[in-house]
């Protein structure tokens, strides 16, 4: 026998379905604090109207907006682009492996996460402090010209 949704039935299904989605392990986890940008972390389109798919293949930014021995985050397109050495970008996923925070900052040649503490190498994404226990996951660029772009 089958009952009919009552009000009360229809509230506690809809609170659930958005609690499942709240605590899900993807995204940004919502209470991040901003994560840096340089200047050119806008040249890939306006903020919040592209999805990363979209801006695949575009500029992210020019090999000398990265600073040597550290990088910057892209948080629209969920990426950050580092250059461990002169000349040398690295491109890894800016969502940490430990609950999908975005990181937040990029310093003493690591990645780091404020939510919970982890840090990553700059060189390959490689977990420097937990509670992290895997790398953050390359993303794949090209640099050509000066210019650097999301593959």
């Amino acid at each position: 026998m089958t009952h009919p949704a009552t009000r009360r039935t229809v509230l506690l299904a809809t609170g659930a379905a958005a609690l499942a989605v709240g605590c899900s392990d993807k995204g940004d986890g919502g209470s991040t604090p901003e994560a840096s940008k340089s200047p050119a972390a806008g040249t890939a389109g306006t903020p919040g109207t592209e999805s990363p798919a979209a801006s695949a293949g575009r500029e992210l930014a020019a090999t000398a907006d990265i600073p040597v021995g550290g990088g910057t985050i892209f948080k629209e397109q969920k990426v950050v682009v580092t250059q461990p050495s002169k000349g040398d970008f690295k491109a890894f996923s800016a969502i940490c492996t430990h609950q999908g925070c975005t990181v937040t900052s990029v310093a003493d040649k690591t990645i780091n996460c404020a939510c919970h503490r982890s840090s990553f190498s700059i060189e390959d994404g490689a977990v420097t402090a937990g509670p992290a226990t895997r790398p953050l996951p390359a993303e794949k660029i090209t640099v050509e010209g000066g210019a650097i772009k999301l593959v």
